[in-house]
């Protein structure tokens, strides 16, 4: 029998290739916004990382306000705003504000880890001791203040013995859709408690996403936002005409992904002639090969086929995928090819 194949989605860093400037990135990210949007793309969401020169996705609210602008239909959302990098407050007035432009198109997807280095952290709560320990273990609150400064009946605060009323937009008619995102047991048995929706970082970790949905959808209560557990499945994908043209797209990302994984720089992505000029050992293409067989690479049945099959196997109805980058000498920096045809191929 032939598994249905699930609705998709997409997931964007903003990767930042040899031959781009920051705006060049943002250019392309901004044409596979609208190529997703006219191919029935359910979702488009962008990530938040810092001081990475190859990834130009550093803002979420900014970015998706840009990509909610450019694109007619398709919801546009954060995977994810790092919660504990900013005041639940400025999070809150963001979202309203991109909800009330665009009524329900808006998905606020929140995790805990800060995802910066000391440096950054430091610089993000200039003053204040950087990301403390405290601004992670207060996340429950965080989610909760979020969900009450963003209703339209706000939430009241006690400043210096009095309640006052504070609203994240003065006249909100609907609310942003609030995802938890994570890699770990935490995040899946929160979003049960709460009754929110829940994603499982599967492109990055690649195991325990199994355990970690069936701990979520064990521990789920149903909630003024939810009635029952709602998750997906998040995939690397490189989708070309041929498997072997797919594999030699995908092999700029895994190498960028092994450098991040065993703690070198991370630079801009090579494009595709300079990484298959780089010398592997053995133990590099162990790593580089074990990756790939969590990666979703080939033609376009295949890639289809493997998708459903996926989708199956973790009974969900929708699936977002990363569509890898990749470029040759000579493409249009503001342009990125390879992850449209992906795209295009992928859905049919």
């Amino acid at each position: 029998m032939t598994s249905q194949m699930p609705a998709l989605s997409v997931l964007d860093l903003v990767p930042v290739r040899t031959d781009q400037a920051t705006g060049d990135a943002v250019r392309s990210s901004l044409a596979l916004a609208r190529a997703a949007d006219a191919l029935g793309y359910r979702r488009y969401w962008v990530a938040e990382h810092h001081n990475m020169p190859a990834v130009a996705a550093t803002n979420p609210p900014l970015l998706m306000a840009m990509i909610a602008a450019a694109t007619e239909q398709i919801r546009v959302g954060s995977g994810g705003v790092m919660l504990p990098n900013h005041a639940p407050l400025v999070v809150a007035e963001q979202l309203a504000l991109l909800e009330a432009v665009h009524p329900g198109r808006i998905d606020l997807g929140i995790g805990r880890a800060p995802g910066s280095d000391p440096v950054t952290s430091w610089a993000l709560r200039h003053g204040a001791g950087g990301v403390t320990d405290e601004a992670v273990s207060r996340f429950p609150e965080y989610v909760d203040d979020l969900l009450a400064m963003m209703s339209p009946e706000g939430v009241g605060l006690s400043v210096q013995g009095r309640t006052h009323l504070l609203r994240a937009t003065p006249a909100a008619r609907s609310v942003p859709q609030l995802w938890l995102l994570g890699s770990s047991d935490y995040s899946a048995r929160l979003a049960g408690e709460k009754g929110l929706p829940y994603v499982f970082a599967h492109h990055f970790s690649g195991s325990g996403t199994a355990e970690a949905i069936a701990l979520y959808r064990s521990s789920f209560r149903p909630s003024p936002e939810l009635e029952q557990p709602r998750t997906f499945l998040t995939l690397n994908v490189s989708v070309a005409p041929t498997a072997e043209e797919a594999q030699r797209r995908a092999l700029p990302q895994l190498l960028q992904m092994m450098a991040l994984r065993t703690g070198q720089p991370l630079q801009p992505q090579p494009l595709v002639e300079e990484a298959e000029k780089v010398e592997l050992g053995a133990g590099q293409r162990e790593i580089l090969e074990r990756m790939s067989s969590r990666w979703v690479i080939g033609d376009p049945d295949g890639a289809r086929s493997r998708v459903a099959e996926l989708a199956a196997e973790h009974g969900v109805d929708e699936v977002m995928v990363h569509p890898v980058d990749s470029a040759w000498v000579g493409t249009d920096p503001g342009a990125s090819p390879t992850r449209e045809e992906t795209l295009r191929l992928l859905a049919g």
